[in-house]
């Protein structure tokens, strides 16, 4: 694969394609820090020449970007978006909505109506509050926890937002007193030990478990069984963060797909289709402490979102939405696993996950560390019209077509990469500077 080929890709001038994006971005950083309201969604995700840093608009499972050009988006608003760019059903439900109001001064009906609906639907959920982003769900869910246990530390495994109990816990702790620092403590996936030197070390001071049932990583030998057989011997709760796994590995969330049931569980991605809303549920005699702490929004009964809900969890029950994900996510997993066969690119390449939610893992290799690998993936890719990270978040809107376009990028790009390890051609394909190593909470 030569230089002058992979130049050849886009439509017009690397550097052009971007144009309007780039100049957006630096007005942008004059009055936003980093020019985004999302890190996930900011300049250190994308590299700068090689990468759009902003979407005009999205329709299905494809977006478009301010310079027009088109993208079968695989991010989806960070697996916000399940069923699709501009659902019908869902803007139909929040136009009637807005005809009647957005928020009032007295509770509205919806409230109660989306709540009923994740009682019926969800093992653990006897009761629900709402909150906007997921961070108000797990942060609500720990104040919780510490309510009912009277105890103050906590267990945590996965990623659960940016509020100082959790985020004080990983690398990007500025700010965060070390009070709060120390009494969130790490435990690792599928190793039950590392979860029982916590409880060692804190006896009858733990709280909380408060994990992801699942990301990249299966679990092994039972891990969740255990991991819920230790917090209760230790009289602390356990709290599943499905903002990801929820309505998306099942109706009932990964709960229901695995068959162990939490005492709490956090949910927001995926329970509105993009619109801001999440959800704390469980157990009755826990929740009922939400009426002693204080976890109050002004926006948390806000209408047009409880409508999108409404609309979406009826969506789940009604048509194949789950059903159709996970057939075109085995299409999408087992054809990324070829193509790493295909082109031998076992040391570099790992296929994870589950195929509604799954991760094409970079490693380090050749010399090259695996953010300059990712940046030239991301660079590659982008210019073929895909939008990804190097996670699949499926929606209810990718086709047959859409995967198979996927695949057949991975077929053009992944010979370049192995090129430019193998060969030690990194800087001869690379058009942009490699992305800075960020926090790993995976």
């Amino acid at each position: 694969m030569t230089m002058d080929h992979v130049k050849e890709e886009p439509s017009h001038p690397q550097g052009h394609r971007y144009k309007q994006s780039e100049a957006l971005l630096q007005r942008a950083l004059q009055t936003i820090p980093l020019g985004s309201q999302t890190f996930s969604k900011s300049k250190v995700q994308f590299p700068y020449g090689a990468a759009p840093f902003f979407i005009e608009k999205g329709q299905g499972c494809r977006v478009w970007d301010v310079d027009g050009n088109e993208y079968i988006d695989f991010i989806n608003s960070l697996a916000a978006i399940s069923l699709g760019y501009n659902d019908p059903d869902i803007n139909r439900a929040v136009a009637a909505q807005l005809e009647q109001g957005i928020i009032f001064s007295l509770p509205h009906k919806l409230e109660m109506e989306v709540a009923e609906r994740l009682v019926a639907m969800v093992p653990c959920v006897e009761m629900v509050r709402f909150g906007k982003n997921g961070s108000d769900a797990t942060a609500g869910a720990i104040r919780l926890a510490r309510a009912y246990t009277k105890r103050n530390h906590v267990a945590v495994c996965g990623y659960h937002g940016w509020q100082d109990w959790y985020i004080g816990s990983t690398a990007r702790h500025l700010g965060v007193p070390d009070v709060v620092r120390e009494l969130t403590h790490t435990f690792a996936y599928n190793d039950l030990a590392s979860l029982e030197t916590i409880f060692a070390r804190y006896p009858d001071q733990l709280a909380a478990v408060i994990m992801e049932p699942m990301n990249v990583a299966f679990p092994k030998d039972d891990f969740l069984t255990k991991v819920k057989d230790l917090t209760h011997q230790h009289g602390a709760i356990l709290i599943f963060d499905e903002t990801i796994t929820g309505f998306r590995y099942a109706i009932g969330g990964a709960q229901e797909y695995f068959g162990v049931i939490p005492d709490l569980a956090t949910f927001g991605k995926g329970l509105a289709n993009g619109y801001p809303l999440s959800a704390i549920g469980g157990r009755k005699e826990i929740m009922r402490f939400m009426e002693d702490i204080f976890f109050s929004f002004t926006f948390g009964g806000e209408a047009l979102s409880l409508a999108a809900a409404r609309a979406t969890l009826d969506k789940l029950r009604r048509e194949p939405v789950l059903e159709t994900m996970w057939t075109r996510g085995k299409q999408l997993l087992d054809g990324v696993r070829e193509m790493i066969a295909l082109h031998g690119m076992e040391h570099i390449f790992e296929a994870a996950g589950q195929p509604v939610w799954s991760f094409l893992l970079m490693r380090d290799a050749g010399g090259y560390s695996s953010f300059e690998i990712r940046t030239l993936f991301m660079q590659e890719i982008l210019a073929r019209g895909i939008l990804g990270l190097g996670s699949h978040n499926v929606s209810y809107s990718h086709s047959v077509g859409d995967v198979e376009r996927l695949i057949s990028v991975y077929g053009e790009v992944f010979p370049i990469i192995k090129d430019a390890v193998d060969n030690k051609q990194m800087a001869r394909f690379l058009r942009c500077e490699p992305l800075q190593p960020l926090f790993k909470v995976r």
